[in-house]
């Protein structure tokens, strides 16, 4: 608690009011207090009026004095913390082909857990949204075994009660978005005051507010995806699975839609497992606990192998041209492809330092580098 409490300060004194908004709500929650958590979301609510949209302009008097007085009221709860991670899903060598064509998805074996974030990367039709379907039991798979830890002899409703599944292409709705959201937390059994609170918490935390009295046809595609991610986690699945959930969404909108189902997957209240399939590799892999690579339906590799790799690699742009490049180390030490915007340098003896260290010395001039030893951007 007192490391959640710090860091909504310090987003605070930097002016990151969104981030701090996000996480005052969050933490609200997990205490389980009905008055501090209205406290939060009427505070919530005066973000955009009063604070701006987090460009860095300073906040008003009255919007800070108010999040210190939640930041007070949240300080006066015991410590708490995450408990240790329980298995929510464990596959073995499932697998699926099709009748028609030629496409198979070879066999997989993966784990989810409570506070995880999974990641799925790799090209279109390769198989991850087969992959993703088989876990969540939208589709049979042929051969291995699924289980869902915690399920005794599990059926399909127990399954669709214990994992959402979000596809890509969100499915139709029709009326109000705030009014489906209330009927969704209905379905589940919230009703009465906690489901109008429930909502307004996912309003808020959301960033849907302003636009639950639009209609689907009022929305754009990444607010879709929005609605369809508050409406299920009003259902408090225990794992979450989404196919695709940035395609529709700008590079702003998507760092900030991972950094909050990282930080809602390890809610105190209700943790969850999340599995979610991308080609957005860096994005993923910045907030992922794991990520598993999947080319023709193989998985190649994951980011869990401890193995270290033969060779080092680094991906930079630069104006420099590759002889420039190769004549800074020589023959044979390093390797250079270049795919017509980025250059890939491969190196078995110098490590990602010793080669950024060597080109700058040489006064080649670099505006973006990352290294990718160990990301699954190598294998593409």
């Amino acid at each position: 608690m007192h490391e959640r409490i710090e860091e909504i300060q310090s987003s605070l004194s930097h002016r990151d009011y969104s981030l701090a908004k996000r996480r005052m709500l969050d933490l609200s929650l997990d205490t389980g207090d009905t008055s501090l958590l209205k406290e939060a979301i009427r505070w919530s609510k005066t973000y955009h009026t009063q604070a701006g949209t987090g460009t860095g302009e300073e906040a008003p008097e009255a919007f800070r004095q108010a999040a210190e007085g939640l930041l007070n009221g949240l300080r006066n709860y015991p410590q708490t913390g995450n408990a240790a991670p329980q298995p929510l899903l464990i596959a073995n060598d499932i697998s699926k082909k099709y009748s028609k064509g030629n496409f198979s998805l070879k066999p997989i074996s993966l784990q989810v857990t409570t506070g995880s974030v999974g990641g799925v990367v790799g090209e279109n039709g390769n198989g991850k949204t087969t992959l993703l379907r088989c876990l969540a039991g939208q589709l049979a798979h042929d051969t291995g075994t699924i289980q869902f830890s915690g399920l005794r002899q599990p059926d399909d409703y127990q399954v669709k009660n214990h994992v959402a599944f979000i596809p890509q292409r969100i499915p139709r709705w029709y009326g109000f978005l705030q009014d489906n959201l209330h009927f969704s937390a209905a379905l589940s059994g919230v009703r009465g005051e906690e489901n109008s609170l429930m909502v307004s918490f996912m309003l808020e935390r959301l960033n849907l507010s302003q636009y639950a009295h639009l209609t689907w046809n009022q929305l754009s595609s990444g607010y879709r995806t929005r609605f369809e991610i508050a409406r299920v986690l009003l259902q408090r699945p225990s794992l979450l699975i989404l196919d695709e959930p940035l395609a529709n969404l700008d590079i702003n909108a998507q760092q900030t839609l991972l950094t909050d189902l990282r930080y809602l997957a390890k809610s105190v209240r209700h943790p969850m497992g999340i599995l979610l399939s991308s080609q957005q590799l860096h994005e993923v892999e910045k907030i992922a606990d794991i990520v598993y690579f999947i080319k023709e339906g193989h998985c190649l590799f994951t980011t869990s192998d401890t193995a270290a790799p033969d060779t080092c690699m680094i991906e930079i742009e630069t104006t420099a041209g590759r002889e420039a490049l190769q004549q800074v180390f020589g023959e044979g030490e390093m390797q250079v492809h270049y795919n017509g915007s980025y250059y890939t340098l491969t190196s078995s003896a110098l490590s990602p330092q010793h080669l950024l260290t060597a080109l700058l010395q040489k006064g080649i001039s670099i505006t973006y580098f990352r290294d990718i030893t160990r990301s699954t951007k190598r294998f593409f």
